[in-house]
C-alpha cells in the first residue's frame, strides 16, 4: 500500500502565529519540530494499517520545513522548491491515499492562520462556482487522479470545510479556533494519538476510487492586485473576469500545476508578508 502525505504547517499541533510557521519567526524552530512530531504519528498509523511506501511532501512556504533527521525513517521526503506540483508534488495514480496533515482554512474563513496559498494576496478562489481553498483544490486534485483522500488534520476549521467537501474523509481536529491567531489547543500526546488512530483505521477502511476527471473544470481566482490579474492574462486561456479576477479551464490535475505558475508571477511582483 502506497499512501502519500501533503504537509502543510498552520493546522500543526500548538501552532497559532505567524511567528509559529515562518523562517526567522520567533517560535519557527519549535513549530518544525511540532510539525514533525504531527508528521510521525501519521506515518505510524500508515504503517501500522500495512503501508509499503510512504511520500512525505513539505508543502509549506518554503518546502524545507521538515528536517530528514527528523523525520520516520519509513518515510521518503519530497524537500524543497520549485515543484510543478507545488503542494502535491510527486502524488501520482499509484498512490492509494492521501493524507493531509496540517491544513487550514481558505482565505475569508474564521480558522487558525487561514488564507488561500498566499497569504492575503489571494482574497477569493471558486472551483465551478464553489468557494475553494487549499483543502478542496488538492482533494479535486486527488480524486481526478483515482487517489482518495483517507485523512486531514487541522483545526475545527479545517476539519468542518473538509468535511463540506467530502463527508467520507476522516478529520483530526488538533486545536479549535478562537480567532485567526487564537485558538484552544488540544494536548500533544493526545493530538497525536488521536492522528495516530485515525490513520490508522481509516487507512483500513478508505476505498479505492476511480478517477473522476469528467473534462475541463473552471478555476478563477480574485487578486488583491489588479496589475498580477493584468498580467496573468497573457497566459495562454486566462481570461478576466473583472479588474482582479481571472479565470481559465482545464482537466485537473493539469490546471492545478497551471495554478502553480500563476502563483510563481503573483509571487514575482509582490513582496508582502502573508497573514498581515
Amino acid at each position: 500500500m502506497r499512501i502519500y502525505f501533503s504537509v502543510d504547517m498552520e493546522g500543526i499541533t500548538g501552532l497559532v502565529d505567524a511567528d509559529d510557521v515562518q523562517p526567522g519567526g520567533r517560535d519557527y524552530e519549535r513549530g518544525r519540530q511540532m510539525m514533525a512530531e504531527d508528521v510521525n504519528a501519521a506515518v505510524r498509523g500508515a504503517l501500522a494499517a500495512g503501508a509499503t511506501h510512504v511520500t512525505v511532501n513539505d508543502a509549506h512556504g518554503p518546502m524545507r520545513n521538515l528536517l530528514p533527521e527528523a523525520l520516520h525513517p519509513a518515510a521518503r521526503l519530497i524537500r524543497g522548491k520549485p515543484k510543478a506540483m507545488g503542494m502535491l508534488d510527486g502524488l501520482t495514480a499509484d498512490h492509494d491515499a492521501m493524507i493531509c496533515v496540517g491544513y487550514h482554512t481558505r482565505a475569508g474563513a474564521l480558522g487558525v492562520l487561514s488564507h488561500s496559498f498566499m497569504g492575503h494576496e489571494i482574497e477569493d478562489m471558486w472551483l465551478d462556482g464553489r468557494p475553494v481553498g487549499e483543502i478542496g483544490l488538492a482533494h479535486a486534485t486527488a480524486t481526478a487522479l483515482g487517489v482518495p483522500v483517507a485523512v486531514l488534520t487541522g483545526d475545527d476549521r479545517a476539519c468542518e470545510e473538509m468535511t463540506e467537501w467530502d463527508s467520507t474523509v476522516t478529520t483530526v481536529a488538533v486545536k479549535y479556533a478562537h480567532d485567526r491567531f487564537a485558538a484552544e489547543l488540544r494536548p500533544a500526546d493526545e493530538a497525536r494519538g488521536a492522528i495516530e488512530k485515525a490513520v490508522a483505521t481509516s487507512l483500513v477502511a478508505a476505498p479505492r476510487v476511480a478517477s473522476t476527471d469528467s473534462g475541463p473544470v473552471a478555476l478563477t481566482v480574485r487578486w488583491q492586485s489588479a496589475s498580477v490579474a493584468s498580467v496573468l492574462q497573457g497566459i495562454p486561456g486566462v481570461t478576466a473576469k473583472d479588474s482582479r479576477t481571472v479565470q481559465a479551464h482545464g482537466a485537473l490535475p493539469g490546471l492545478y500545476r497551471q495554478f502553480g505558475v500563476w502563483m510563481r508571477v503573483a509571487a514575482s511582483m509582490t513582496n508582502q508578508r502573508p497573514y498581515c
